[in-house]
């Protein structure tokens, strides 16, 4: 009785020091987060106004005027979110059809070797540089479409980086689907290709939606592959041929102009913001609704 008892107080004695040290880490993890987060906010409060949305970058000289003057820089980053959702939105549009048909094929031919070697280069594109999947689109659409940077060029190679995440996340949400949902639309003698429009996809939208935020909120901070293929704009542009800016660009260019440090807080503050707000959707999404 006694070795019992023992033995049940030294066991309830271990989990209590392992839940604190699981305790212990998670807050070392959490606390440079935070940090990040309030030195953020602190540094880049003072730039967010409405001209910091519907203005475009300042240049040089009415930067260092208003640094000396002690006053708020003058402009925004309106050249840098219109890039950034332009880029962003034909980005999807090439990568979330291709991707979600491509993820439909490895999900209906899981042994096939062909389905094989395309889950495996799509496990080595994700894993892959985003400056190489920049000089890449460099070669294809700078060099031969554009023949010049372009927002074009800039979308194709975030769309290369989106591609890996879309296809996986849409193979893995069609495997949670119950094979019955597919077999009784197919027994109900529905076309194959209406049972995978009308069925599947719809029955695992909730499961696409989260991948698709995911997959756009990794890429929107990317700068390496926009400085070989979008370059960047003092204007807004929405021509896909021409270059143009995005909030990654800008931060690159005020982190050059020392004139500039303000807005570099601001702006990452706002790129910060919006993709938290991209993964907190994703995972709401992910959790009120189940495939």
């Amino acid at each position: 009785m006694y070795l019992k008892t023992g033995n049940i107080k030294w066991r309830m004695t271990r989990d209590k020091l392992f839940l604190g040290l699981v305790i212990i880490m998670s807050i070392i993890a959490i606390i440079p987060v935070i940090l990040i987060i309030t030195k953020l906010i602190s540094k880049g409060i003072r730039q967010i106004n409405l001209d910091f949305f519907i203005r475009v970058a300042p240049d040089t000289f009415e930067a260092m005027t208003a640094v000396s003057n002690g006053e708020i820089i003058p402009g925004g980053i309106l050249n840098g979110i219109t890039g950034t959702l332009l880029m962003t939105l034909i980005a999807a549009l090439i990568a979330i059809p291709l991707g979600i048909l491509v993820g439909l094929y490895l999900y209906e031919n899981p042994s096939q070797r062909f389905a094989g070697l395309v889950r495996d280069v799509s496990d080595i594109l994700q894993g892959v540089p985003s400056i190489v999947l920049g000089l890449i689109a460099y070669l294809w659409i700078v060099k031969q479409v554009t023949n010049g940077f372009s927002a074009l060029a800039g979308s194709v190679s975030l769309s290369i980086m989106m591609l890996p995440l879309v296809i996986r996340t849409t193979e893995e949400t069609m495997k949670m689907i119950p094979i019955s949902i597919k077999e009784a639309g197919l027994a109900l003698g529905v076309p194959y290709h209406k049972v995978i429009l009308r069925v599947l996809i719809p029955t695992g939208m909730s499961g696409l939606v989260t991948g698709i935020l995911m997959a756009i909120s990794r890429v929107i901070g990317e700068t390496a592959p926009l400085m070989l293929t979008a370059l960047g704009s003092p204007a807004v542009n929405f021509i896909i041929d021409r270059p143009t800016s995005a909030v990654p660009l800008l931060i690159w260019e005020f982190y050059n102009d020392p004139n500039m440090i303000d807005l570099i807080w601001s702006s990452a503050l706002f790129l910060l913001g919006f993709v938290l707000t991209l993964n907190l959707i994703s995972k709401r999404i992910a959790r009120n609704t189940t495939p």
